[in-house]
């Protein structure tokens, strides 16, 4: 008998967590040439903390597509409510020239952490890593944030 009363949530929680629609520019995938791993500057304090007021950037994968790069966004946001939530992240070179912004549409409270895909962007052929940062809608930009060296 507790093997039926365990299967409803589990069904639950599936059905959930496959009814989390993308936006456009909000996708999961894409083509990629090359990736390159990230390095996190995340301190070993859990991203669970109820005072947390950014969301943190986990891991970030950097690829060529054509002549441009996408990344896939790992960001982990322990109050993503549709009140409250990681709305986007800015990719920058180690100096804070800004290269990008993504722009989230929605919460993703079923889907902690979650990873997300950019468009293609530019990087300046002189940059040789760059970083990658979260905003929340409520205090903007901060948060742990990952570093990641540029394929070339």
């Amino acid at each position: 008998m507790w093997t039926v009363k365990l299967a409803v949530p589990v069904v639950a929680v599936a059905m959930a967590l496959a009814s989390c629609s993308t936006e456009a520019g909000d996708d999961a995938t894409s083509a990629v040439a090359t990736t390159t791993p990230a390095t996190s500057t995340a301190p070993s304090e859990s991203a669970a903390d109820a005072q947390q007021q950014y969301p943190d950037v986990v891991d970030a994968e950097l690829s060529a597509s054509g002549d441009g790069f996408t990344i896939a966004v790992t960001l982990s946001s322990p109050y993503d409510t549709p009140e409250r939530y990681a709305d986007g992240w800015r990719v920058m070179t180690a100096d804070g020239d800004v290269l990008s912004e993504h722009t989230l549409g929605h919460d993703h409270a079923n889907e902690q952490p979650f990873t997300r895909t950019s468009s293609p962007f530019e990087i300046p052929d002189g940059v040789s890593e760059i970083v990658v940062e979260g905003r929340d809608q409520e205090f903007g930009y901060g948060g742990d944030t990952v570093t990641v060296d540029v394929p070339r």
